[in-house]
């Protein structure tokens, strides 16, 4: 009797959590889409208002490049794909833009920047029925030069997809071993301290007993956990090790999926500033660069001049002789030295600085060599997202936390919303996103937050 007792309750529990998360599921994402509802006439107001200018005033000629190209750009669901968009049509080039079948429903899609979209399989589930559509998609439309703006789990498969593409346009992304190395924290800091470069200390960990068994009374300062493969929720846990006691310790690694197959990094804490880098690269030369502090959920950007930083990255970028995209977390520690503690071999959300500068798309695509890499203007305002700073004004505790959100909306920008290509600001917000709740709430499915920056809904195993 005893023994059925034991086996009966956990599947109790287990059943009980179960019903208590959807239920949570529900509420929370029927809140959500109410939410989103109410700030539908708003938003449909300043959108209207808009298209109205635009009509009112003596229509511009469009732009013709000298070198006019048809470009494919990927990544359509995230803001960083619709900014370089943006920036490549001001410059006179056609742009093609395409996304996983999943977010078919992309807001940015409805771009005027954008002549043509399509949908391409999941690469990591069926990679190659991706590179296929890929290849497919580049000879219909004649593309000239293929620019990922990838997802962490897709960088890596349009690298495999590169030897395929560069029969039929320029891939403007890395060899599939650069990208393997860079994507991964160890090898990467091992790489760049191979180059005198500076980076914490690190030590790979792919079984949690080499973290319990660690003598951390022989180091000076705290390590933290990463997951060396993307993680979108875990990757803002930032427990110190070690924690109060042994025992805390082996609770919190032993909670993790640590594994040969899925190794971390142990890597060392350094107190200091958190800051973040884009670089757009071609054969060595840095031609574009920003630095932006930084945070875990990265949602606001205002250029910061960093001469130790753009020195680390020139001297990273031209030893390697790397053309694509590529970006760096950085720590500037209290005496001024820089750590690079991860890089990210594709498109960085800071390139949403880059808003109103005229030389993007040459930077990309000019053979010439630069007197130096652009860098956002001195006119550009900091990008943020205005849903975003709606939300952290439900958190506002005091009059100080008050004006610093205002002050951020004052000063500032919204990366989505432009002028003169207003539509997918509403179609983000009203139209890619509340498909996106409602494909959960029909699954009763629960998600951590909404990403409007990245489009998506971060949820556990998300993508």
């Amino acid at each position: 009797m005893v023994q059925s007792i034991s086996l009966s309750l956990p599947e109790s529990i287990t059943s009980s959590t179960g019903v208590r998360v959807k239920v949570v599921a529900l509420f929370k994402t029927l809140g959500t889409l109410t939410l989103l509802l109410i700030a539908l006439p708003f938003n449909a107001f300043i959108v209207l208002i808009s298209l109205l200018w635009g009509i009112v005033q003596f229509p511009k000629k469009a732009v013709v490049g000298a070198h006019h190209q048809t470009i494919l750009v990927s990544g359509a669901k995230m803001t960083k794909a619709l900014q370089l968009a943006r920036c490549f049509h001001a410059a006179g080039h056609r742009v093609i833009l395409i996304e996983g079948h999943k977010y078919w429903l992309s807001g940015h899609r409805f771009s005027k920047a954008v002549s043509r979209f399509y949908t391409v399989p999941a690469p990591e589930k069926d990679p190659e029925g991706y590179i296929q559509a890929l290849v497919e998609i580049v000879k219909k439309e004649k593309v000239d030069v293929y620019v990922p703006v990838c997802s962490p789990v897709a960088s890596y498969y349009d690298s495999l997809a590169k030897p395929a593409l560069s029969e039929y346009c320029e891939v403007f992304h890395f060899d599939a071993d650069i990208t393997k190395m860079l994507d991964d924290k160890f090898a990467f800091t091992d790489q760049a301290r191979s180059l005198g470069l500076s980076v914490p200390k690190s030590f790979k960990i792919t079984d949690p007993q080499q973290v319990i068994n660690f003598d951390f009374s022989q180091e000076t300062r705290k390590y933290i956990l990463k997951s060396i493969s993307y993680d979108s929720v875990r990757r803002l846990n930032l427990t110190k090790l070690p924690c109060d006691t042994s025992e805390e310790t082996a609770a919190f690694v032993n909670s993790l999926p640590i594994s040969p197959e899925k190794p971390w990094i142990m890597q060392e804490f350094i107190p200091g500033k958190e800051l973040c880098t884009h670089s757009t690269v071609r054969d060595g030369e840095l031609r574009l660069h920003c630095c932006s502090n930084s945070s875990a959920f990265q949602i606001n950007y205002e250029n910061v001049e960093n001469p130790q930083i753009r020195e680390w990255v020139q001297h990273f970028v031209k030893s390697l002789a790397l053309t694509g995209q590529v970006s760096f977390d950085f720590i500037q520690a209290e005496d001024g030295t820089v750590y690079a503690i991860e890089c990210n071999p594709r498109t960085h959300s800071a390139i949403t600085m880059f808003y109103n500068h005229p030389g993007v798309a040459d930077a990309y695509f000019g053979k010439t060599p630069l007197a130096a890499p652009i860098e956002p203007l001195a006119s550009s305002k900091p990008t943020y997202f205005i849903y975003h700073e709606i939300w952290r004004l439900t958190g506002i505790r005091s009059g100080k936390q008050l004006q610093t959100s205002v002050n951020t909306l004052v000063r500032g920008t919204d990366a989505i919303y432009c002028l003169n290509d207003p539509i997918p600001f509403l179609t983000l917000h009203h139209w890619q996103i509340p498909l996106l709740l409602l494909k959960n709430l029909q699954q009763l499915k629960g998600w951590v937050k909404i990403d409007f920056n990245i489009g998506k809904l971060v949820e556990l195993g998300g993508d």
